[in-house]
């Protein structure tokens, strides 16, 4: 099929039309990233272990030009290659994150697809890829492997998956810190309605187990722009209370109080070195990916 016929399936209007997980999220990677011809995750699994004095005919894109200004010798860094990366995704698949607008994608699906595409390219390299579901506990646990089936698996469990509870996401990362043993790649995909505090010191527990994390915050267009006009009856979906109010009265305040949420969430990655991202599920999932990874890379290159 031509790339031009696939990037219609990132449009989350034509893939909330698509029962099936696993199709929407091949449609999403090849329509997307089949032009990537380096990986954005390529490089996560080598650490510098030391220098050794340059000899003719080494790659001089390895030379440490701050170590040659300062002795006026020429260095070569080495790398240490490890194991092949580990990468798990902390899905969240808590009550709130059933909440759809339009014709679009809820939230968990649009998180959903999100994650079995980068799963898909993850074990497109030979990287080994986890999953867990949860809301107030992990409800689903599907070790990391490197085996290409093991999109199938990954896919099954996030299509299994019953979004009815409230969310509870600093003891999700405590358990999981522990659970992960070696340092790898960890990505938290949530709406991130929850204590801002809590949420903070389960993430310093990732990164002091020295993983990498990620954190793509998943929002619906109706959470951001609040567009609901004349009387409404809201509905909470993790607890039981409701409101019935004039939105118009609220507007401003709400849409005050959810960008200093967001922009506190955001503040708090940026001070732990934890890539953040902030989706709507209005957004293509396209556009979405590729601010996503090009500020990975931009990051990357500033030796961040």
């Amino acid at each position: 099929m031509p790339d031009t016929d696939l990037r219609q399936y990132l449009d989350p209007r034509v893939l909330g039309r698509i029962g099936r997980l696993d199709l929407a999220a091949r449609l999403v990677m090849q329509g997307f990233l089949s032009g990537l011809h380096r990986s954005p995750f390529h490089g996560f699994a080598v650490e510098f272990a030391e220098h050794r004095e340059y000899v003719p005919g080494d790659d001089t894109r390895h030379i440490d030009w701050k170590v040659w200004s300062k002795t006026d010798r020429l260095y070569i860094k080495q790398y240490e290659e490890e194991t092949n990366l580990r990468a798990t995704f902390l899905l969240d698949a808590s009550a709130s994150m059933q909440y759809a607008s339009g014709e679009g994608l809820s939230k968990y699906r649009y998180g959903a697809c999100v994650a079995a595409a980068l799963s898909m390219l993850l074990l497109n390299q030979q990287d080994a890829v986890g999953l867990a579901t949860f809301d107030e506990e992990v409800r689903q646990w599907v070790g990391p492997s490197a085996n290409p089936n093991h999109l199938r698996t990954l896919i099954s469990a996030m299509d299994r998956a019953e979004c009815g509870q409230k969310t509870s996401i600093e003891p999700i990362c405590h358990a999981l810190a522990e659970k992960l043993g070696r340092r790898g790649l960890v990505c938290l995909v949530s709406d991130l309605l929850c204590d801002v505090e809590g949420l903070a010191r389960g993430l310093h527990h990732l990164r002091h187990r020295q993983h990498e994390v990620l954190v793509l915050q998943v929002l619906d267009a109706d959470e951001l722009s609040f567009p609901f006009q004349g009387p409404t009856r809201f509905e909470g979906l993790e607890d039981a209370g409701h409101l019935l109010a004039e939105p118009r009265a609220l507007r401003r305040d709400y849409l005050a109080a959810m960008e200093a949420h967001c922009s506190e969430i955001k503040r708090r990655c940026l001070a732990q070195r934890i890539d953040y991202k902030r989706i709507s599920t209005a957004d293509h999932l396209g556009a979405a990916l590729a601010s996503f990874l090009a500020a990975r890379s931009a990051a990357r290159r500033k030796g961040r």
